[in-house]
């Protein structure tokens, strides 16, 4: 079969952009629409091995002289004519030429009854098919017709004067056929039961009609099988057909270009910016990043860094009691691979901010896109919604907050509050010493010093407790400063482990379903050119 095309791009390019747009809308589209094109492959791929022979069939009504015409063409009585069709319903076929090809191809086209024509180079390549009734009583005809139609590369539609505008073969068939005028013929047969100026009505009757039916490329001619007129110059336009050993490739390139015209009907204008905007990109981070808990993990770190802080620069003699507070990040148990944190499941007002933001998402993805596109992104933003939970926690939990570390001045602080401490305590003992040597009625051999008329024990006591206390006062907004700081860089941090959960799960689902309708449509017209 030959691959050269009258015009538009070759049929190998169209046939390969048609399977590369059934690829993208397997599973997304329609059923039937990606059916119908996957047929249109297939037969392309089994015709392409079945040689270069032109098939031709001759289609009509009940009584409009189709099987006496194709005995006429055949030479031969191939086909029993009559008011009635025979009710096996198979066709008939007459060859001409011995390849051998021609047997395969009427094995494909499951057409058992065949008649091989004498040599006849003018019409050597040609297999003459006569179909069934297609207004036939029997649902098997009329199936094996519409079969039929679809596979043949030449269809020849046989009209008789009374019936030829009937509204079942035009609504049926021949509309649906406008895209492949360049393929079909249509025959008004019977001519010799009208005068000539009956003929010449009902020929321009039947142009009419046919025109505004978008067949005005469709050869009409006017033939009696009985008589013999017309025939000539109908087995010549046949004999056009074989010689040109295109009409397969023609016929192909019409199914093409058809299944093409119906898938694009799923495409949408081309999107040339990202698939959702920044302000829904940026309303799904925070839905998700507030139901996976990222203010309760944040408050936690300010809760943590308030806690050893205090500690740290806290009086020595007390700050242990921090130390039997529970850690606020252990209790999350945050930083264990494969297991669940302890954070609190999202809540109700949570859940209806992310459904939310995922529809928010998926609307903006979806502006400007067919029905069945909207559709796929919906499913999308479903089966992204039920991974959520696992992946966000998992990120969560997986982030790194910072490390644990005291800074160097609440060492320095720490260290001087141990210092107050033992002058604290110095005086104490002072203090003890002095009370012992009272009782034992010393304390005149040992004077105590003085300043300002204050003892220095008393000083050395109060005064380290209470520059203690100043000191931990004091360091203490320093903390809670650095509290803060700690909590807002974790929060950038469990933020940006969230954003990349929205890219991953749903912002990339969203554009990759976006980027297929392009590649989609993009396909669709070049099997279209």
């Amino acid at each position: 079969m030959s691959r050269r095309q009258g015009r538009g791009a070759p049929l190998a390019d169209r046939l390969a952009a048609l399977r590369e747009a059934v690829e993208v809308a397997d599973g997304r589209l329609e059923a039937d629409a990606v059916g119908r094109s996957r047929a249109v492959l297939a037969k392309a791929g089994a015709r392409e091995a079945l040689g270069g022979a032109t098939v031709v069939a001759l289609a009509g009504a009940t009584g409009s002289g189709k099987s006496t015409l194709f005995n006429a063409l055949s030479g031969a009585e191939v086909s029993a004519p009559g008011v009635r069709r025979p009710t096996t319903g198979t066709a008939h076929a007459t060859v001409w030429g011995a390849d051998d090809s021609s047997d395969r191809l009427l094995d494909w086209l499951e057409v058992p009854r065949r008649h091989r024509h004498a040599p006849e180079p003018a019409l050597d390549g040609l297999v003459l098919l006569d179909l069934p009734d297609h207004d036939s009583v029997r649902l098997e005809h009329r199936l094996e017709v519409d079969r039929l139609v679809q596979l043949v590369d030449v269809l020849v539609w046989v009209l008789d004067p009374e019936k030829y505008a009937d509204a079942a073969v035009h609504e049926r068939y021949l509309v649906p056929l406008a895209g492949h005028a360049g393929v079909l013929l249509v025959v008004l047969n019977q001519v010799d039961r009208l005068d000539a100026v009956a003929v010449r009505a009902c020929l321009a009757d039947l142009r009419a009609l046919l025109d505004r039916e978008g067949l005005a490329a469709t050869p009409l001619l006017a033939v009696s099988a009985r008589t013999g007129a017309g025939l000539g110059e109908l087995r010549g336009e046949l004999a056009r057909r074989v010689s040109a050993r295109r009409a397969a490739t023609d016929r192909l390139a019409a199914d093409v270009r058809a299944s093409a015209a119906e898938l694009a009907g799923h495409c949408g204008p081309a999107g040339s910016g990202p698939a959702v905007g920044p302000d829904d990109r940026a309303r799904l981070t925070a839905a998700l990043g507030d139901a996976a808990g990222v203010p309760a993990v944040v408050s936690a770190v300010a809760r943590a860094v308030r806690r050893d802080g205090t500690a740290a620069t806290g009086w020595p003699v007390v700050r242990w009691t921090r130390r039997l507070r529970p850690d606020p990040l252990d209790r999350l148990h945050l930083g264990r691979e494969g297991a669940r944190s302890s954070l609190p499941a999202a809540g109700t007002v949570q859940r209806a901010a992310v459904e939310r933001a995922l529809r928010g998402a998926r609307d903006s993805a979806g502006e400007g896109l067919p029905e069945s596109w909207r559709d796929e992104l919906r499913r999308t933003a479903e089966d992204a919604g039920d991974r959520l939970p696992d992946r966000l926690d998992a990120a969560v939990a997986g982030t790194d907050l910072g490390p644990r570390t005291t800074p160097l001045w609440q060492r320095a602080v720490g260290g001087l509050q141990w210092l107050l401490a033992l002058v604290a305590l110095a005086g104490a003992l002072w203090l003890l010493a002095l009370v012992l040597l009272g009782f034992l009625q010393l304390d005149d051999v040992v004077p105590v010093p003085r300043v300002e008329g204050l003892p220095v024990p008393t000083l050395l006591l109060v005064g380290g407790l209470l520059a203690g206390a100043l000191l931990a006062l004091l360091a203490r907004p320093l903390v809670g400063l650095r509290a803060r700081r700690r909590a807002r860089r974790a929060e950038l941090r469990l933020r940006g482990a969230v954003d990349v959960v929205a890219q991953e799960e749903v912002l990339g689902p969203l554009g990759e379903v976006r980027a297929d309708h392009a590649r989609f449509c993009a396909a669709v017209a070049r099997a279209a050119r």
